[in-house]
């Protein structure tokens, strides 16, 4: 088939033509390669799943073309790390670094800047005084204080987990009041030229950054859906353009094959979205249900919060901070012995809390007609979890146990969508 007819039937088409000719063991391991270049965009040998490098770089001209094709990502392999340089989310809060406060972040954008004119090694101390100097000359108040100090070692443990620096004499660790305890640093200058993803030359201020790095792949609409897919848990068609919902339902089956043997995600199709699954749990950023306080408290308030209001003609349902918190209390005092006393004394910071990983899971976001409103998503009629009983009552003989999910549960709540 010549190119051009390949390009004519569309990316997804041409990904499935390039998995078809692969025999299934070379197709597992693609898909495998894959897998773990979308989970560790910096892979290096001698860091988590560094074992597979060599895999990858065996792979490495298929590897290319398939992120290029699919995804319009750039991927540059070589023998000792692989680069998957992916786009940026945009405005999108729940993609931040967990480890990191606003300032942590800010202290890793200024250890690259002053990392690059560093040579090879350098002293932690020196590091840190041009860290702060380059706050300063950046508009940044640097207020030395143990906030700070936290954030600015945090920077730097994100750095020495990538591998772009490592300690040679000494540790990178909180300090006391008169400086940080003295450390050789490492650069390697190769891994550090490879992190910065986003187009700096061509942005003039941080928001116009943030525009230019979350652009579509050369193919628009096609890789903008496609990288949300590959991306996010659900993807739901009110949270799209008009142009790219339509074209997510004409080619929503060809999409859901192209997951599964391209990157092995499993998509259920529902009529407000695409929910895409992993079954190995390997993609899976953050893990719900969990087993701290928050995240417990987070799952049971779901069904309560989901029956508060009617749904919308896309599926959510609005709900106010209030009617959360008033659903974090009544599951406080109903269970007191279930919970972690130090997260529950503080009902409005565990509020705070349970909204907080609610956000990141996308099962709530702010409603944008009502800056102060909510909207649950359809995705949290997933969760229907039940209570074996109230504390202190004695328990009935255990029933029967309940035959096993079937593979095409539903995740939304209204089924008649289901194609």
């Amino acid at each position: 088939m010549s190119g051009r007819a390949t390009r004519n039937r569309g990316s997804g088409a041409a990904g499935l033509a390039m998995l078809d000719g692969l025999s299934d063991i070379d197709a597992a391991d693609v898909a495998r390669c894959a897998r773990v270049l979308l989970r560790r965009p910096l892979l290096r040998a001698s860091g988590p799943d560094g074992d597979l490098l060599p895999l990858i770089h065996r792979h490495r001209t298929l590897l290319v073309e398939l992120f290029t094709t699919l995804l319009g990502y750039r991927l540059v392999v070589e023998r000792r790390f692989a680069r998957l340089y992916k786009t940026g989310p945009g405005p999108d809060a729940t993609r931040d670094e967990p480890t990191l406060s606003p300032r942590g972040h800010a202290y890793v954008a200024l250890a690259l800047a002053c990392l690059t004119g560093a040579g090879r090694q350098v002293l932690l101390s020196r590091l840190v005084d041009d860290l702060r100097a380059a706050a300063a000359e950046a508009g940044i108040t640097v207020v030395d204080d143990i906030a700070d100090r936290r954030a600015l070692t945090a920077a730097l443990r994100l750095l020495l987990s990538l591998g772009v620096i490592s300690e040679t004499e000494g540790t990178v660790a909180p300090w006391q009041q008169d400086g940080p305890a003295e450390a050789l640093i490492t650069i390697d200058t190769d891994l550090l030229g490879l992190l910065v993803s986003g187009p700096l030359g061509e942005a003039e201020s941080p928001a116009e950054l943030i525009r230019l790095a979350a652009r579509p792949g050369a193919r628009g609409v096609e890789h903008s859906v496609r990288r949300r897919l590959v991306e996010d848990p659900v993807v739901l068609h009110a949270e799209l353009t008009d142009e790219e919902s339509a074209w997510l339902r004409r080619n929503q089956r060809r999409e859901s094959l192209l997951l599964d043997r391209g990157f092995g995600l499993i998509s259920e199709i529902r009529l407000e979205g695409v929910a895409v699954t992993d079954p190995e749990e390997y993609l899976t950023d953050v893990a719900f249900p969990g087993a701290s306080t928050v995240s417990r408290i987070a799952l049971l308030a779901l069904p309560v919060l989901t029956d508060l209001h009617e749904p919308r003609a896309d599926g959510s349902r609005p709900v106010t901070t209030a009617e959360v918190r008033a659903a974090c209390d009544e599951l406080v005092t109903a269970f007191p012995a279930a919970w972690s006393r130090g997260a529950t004394e503080d009902l409005d910071g565990l509020t705070t809390e349970v909204l907080a990983l609610l956000t990141r899971l996308r099962l709530i976001r702010r409603d944008e007609a009502d800056p102060a409103g909510l909207l649950l998503s359809p995705a949290a009629h997933r969760w229907l979890p039940q209570p074996d009983d109230a504390p202190g009552r004695p328990t009935a003989e255990a029933p029967e146990p309940s035959p096993a999910p079937q593979a095409d549960w539903s995740l939304f709540d209204d089924t008649e969508g289901l194609m």
